[in-house]
């Protein structure tokens, strides 16, 4: 048996597998509506059929103008749970175990009027310019994040991964090169995302594990380093994350030393740190589509579960086909066994 077809516990979230569906923006949500649809319930259906053992539903905003663009999904009303509960049972009901991503994109919030962020630095030159969330404001929105993983609980996911990644809204907060606030969050670089998991934690079941996606690094000049992130992960996992997803970059301005991989598994060495460093489970994430490289990175013990992102985009059945490449064998819907 591979490594990749093997079980994973976190808690009360079991795995039959260590594949993960990376959350990846369908940008395809009615403007004002903001909750999954039918193409929400055949795309994330179909990954399960096809035997992903944690699919992640793509960046779900906590406010209207939180979302990078109108096409993104949002749990910022009690209205929007049966369409999401609706996709999470259907899921279910082929083996998978739900997440769901929740976020807010901060600065990077295209279609909002205003943006908000953390201060009024734009993120590209030309690009809208944010105002800087009042102190008040900024417990509003840890709030909104409160709520918006009650949400998800309601409709029924089995765990929630907060984005503090690739420059949207925790990611500007504990990013000393984005973060100018000379308030208590600007003080304490790591406040923000800390408040955001205690609120969070305060709407889940005792037993469910909580998820994080960080940038390990930044690649802006003057942009923060390893470091600083395993520093952010230690705060964050005394707050109470259980699982770190790894990942890097995503932050915008004058181009740093550091140079984004282009490579397969070039993100592996940051989840490799953070795991040692902490004893934490991690995730990792980048160009893990090639399933005798996804198995290395679980047998050597860089990674405890492996995301696969455009992989999945193009083949709906990479689970299966991963499986059966690295197995000769896997489970597979038996609507479909005549094909094997």
């Amino acid at each position: 048996m591979s490594h990749l077809s093997q079980p994973y516990k976190l808690k009360s979230l079991e795995l039959k597998n260590r594949i993960v569906m990376s959350p990846m923006c369908q940008y395809s949500v009615d403007a004002q509506d903001g909750a999954p649809n039918d193409w929400h319930f055949v795309h994330y259906t179909s990954r399960a059929i096809g035997g992903t053992g944690l699919i992640i539903v793509e960046m779900t905003d906590v406010d209207p103008d939180g979302r990078i663009t109108n096409g993104d999904l949002g749990l910022w009303s009690d209205e929007q749970i049966p369409a999401f509960r609706r996709i999470i049972q259907e899921m279910k009901r082929y083996g998978a175990k739900t997440a769901i991503q929740i976020a807010h994109a901060g600065r990077k919030a295209m279609d909002a009027e205003v943006p908000v962020g953390p201060s009024d630095i734009a993120f590209l030159p030309n690009g809208k310019q944010p105002r800087a969330l009042t102190t008040e404001e900024t417990w509003q929105m840890i709030e909104k994040f409160g709520q918006a993983a009650r949400r998800a609980v309601e409709a029924g996911v089995d765990t929630i991964e907060l984005h503090g990644a690739h420059g949207y809204l925790i990611h500007q907060f504990h990013s000393p090169g984005i973060n100018n606030r000379q308030d208590e969050f600007g003080q304490d670089s790591a406040k923000f995302g800390v408040e955001v998991i205690k609120a969070v934690k305060k709407q889940l079941p005792p037993d469910m594990p909580l998820l994080m996606r960080i940038s390990a690094i930044e690649y802006m000049a003057g942009g923060y380093g390893l470091e600083h992130s395993i520093e952010l992960c230690r705060r964050y996992r005394e707050a109470g994350v259980d699982l770190f997803d790894v990942s890097t970059g995503g932050e915008s301005g004058p181009a740093g030393d550091r140079r984004p991989g282009n490579f397969p598994g070039y993100q592996l060495p940051f989840g490799r740190a953070i795991k040692e460093k902490l004893g934490v489970p991690v995730m990792t994430v980048g160009m893990m589509e090639e399933p005798a490289l996804a198995e290395h990175a679980l047998a050597t013990g860089d990674a405890d579960l492996v995301a696969v992102a455009r992989g999945m985009l193009r083949n709906p059945y990479w689970a299966v086909d991963a499986l059966r490449k690295l197995d000769g064998k896997a489970e597979v819907a038996k609507q479909y066994e005549r094909a094997y």
